[in-house]
C-alpha cells in the first residue's frame, strides 16, 4: 500500500523547503572551506556569521554540524585560543538556547490552555444561544412586563399603607393628647370636691 500523495500545495513548500536547505548547505560548506584556507578557526558562530545561516539550524542538521565538525577536527592544531574562546561562546549560547526552549514550551502550555479555556466558554455561549428560541425569548419578555407591572403595583401599595400608617401615627398621637387632656380634667374635678 502506498503512501497517500502530497496536495500539490505541500509538495511544492517541501520541495521549495529542500531548496533552501541545500543552498543553505552549500554555503556552509564554501564558508568551511574559506575558513581552512585561511587558517582561520572554524566554529558555529563563524560559520553561521559568514554563510548567512542561524546557529541553530548549524545545530540541528545533522548534515552541516557532520561539516563543521570535521572541518574543527582537521585543523586541530589552528587557532586554538580562538576555539577555546568559540566553545565557551558555544556553551553560553546553549545555555541561552536551552532557557528560551524552557520559556518556549511554558509559552505554548499556557496558550494551550487559554485555547481550551475559550472553547469552553464558546461552547457555553453557543449553548445558552441554542436554548433560548425566539419563542422563549418572547414568553421571556412578556414576562418581565408582567413582572414590572406588578412591582409599580406594589410600590404603589406600600405608598399608600406609609401614608395610612403615618396618618394612624397622628391619630394616635391626638388621641393620646386628647386622654392626656381628659385625665388631667378628671384630676381637676375629683381633687376640686
Amino acid at each position: 500500500m502506498s503512501a497517500p500523495a502530497s496536495p500539490p500545495r505541500t509538495a511544492a513548500a517541501l520541495a521549495a523547503r529542500e531548496r533552501r536547505v541545500k543552498d543553505m548547505l552549500q554555503r556552509i560548506e564554501a564558508t568551511v572551506a574559506e575558513l581552512r584556507h585561511r587558517h582561520t578557526a572554524v566554529s558555529f558562530q563563524a560559520v553561521a556569521r559568514k554563510a548567512g545561516v542561524s546557529r541553530t539550524f548549524l545545530y540541528e542538521n545533522p548534515e552541516a554540524r557532520k561539516l563543521i565538525e570535521t572541518a574543527r577536527e582537521r585543523g586541530e592544531g589552528a587557532g586554538r585560543p580562538e576555539r577555546q574562546h568559540s566553545s565557551e561562546a558555544e556553551v553560553a549560547w546553549r545555555e541561552r538556547a536551552l532557557n528560551a526552549e524552557d520559556g518556549l514550551k511554558t509559552a505554548h502550555a499556557e496558550i494551550r490552555r487559554q485555547r481550551s479555556r475559550m472553547g469552553q466558554l464558546l461552547g457555553q455561549i453557543r449553548d445558552l444561544e441554542a436554548r433560548w428560541s425566539d419563542e422563549s425569548v418572547t414568553h421571556l419578555v412578556e414576562q418581565n412586563a408582567q413582572l414590572k407591572q406588578r412591582v409599580q403595583q406594589l410600590s404603589q401599595d406600600q405608598r399608600q399603607m406609609e401614608e395610612r400608617l403615618q396618618a394612624t401615627r397622628t391619630n394616635n398621637r391626638f388621641q393620646d393628647r386628647r386622654i392626656a387632656q381628659l385625665e388631667a380634667q378628671l384630676l381637676e374635678h375629683t381633687g376640686g370636691s
